[in-house]
């Protein structure tokens, strides 16, 4: 069993910041790319930022030189973090993992997502 818990999102004004963490704990062999999602209401979900296990990262055009995605590998741990906050970045964030278990099977692992509001 594997479980993703995901934290720090919040109200925020324009221009403001926050910083979305996202542990994963659980029968895990190797934690393989992360990711972070958002869907806005009315929206389908997109892909935020992710990176490898080695560090590589791709952002959608939108929050490039805004969002900066990271992770501890030791912690099992992937960030997002989020400076010059605008109100369409309004959405729930989920974050996103390929994990290997011990029976060495990957499989696609989803946080229960987090409300991001940032208000003008």
């Amino acid at each position: 069993q594997v479980q993703l818990v995901e934290s720090g999102g919040g109200l925020v004004q324009s221009g403001g910041s926050l910083r979305l963490s996202c542990a994963a704990s659980g029968s895990i062999f190797n934690l393989n790319a992360m990711a972070w999602y958002r869907q806005a209401p009315g929206e389908q979900r997109e892909l935020v930022a992710s990176i490898t296990k080695v560090g590589s990262t791709n952002y959608t055009d939108s929050v490039k030189g805004r969002f900066t995605i990271s992770r501890d590998n030791d912690k099992n741990t992937v960030y997002l973090q989020m400076n010059s906050l605008k109100p369409e970045d309004t959405a729930v964030y989920y974050c996103n993992a390929a994990i290997t278990n011990w029976a060495l099977e990957e499989y696609d692992y989803w946080g229960q997502g987090t409300q991001v509001t940032v208000s003008s």
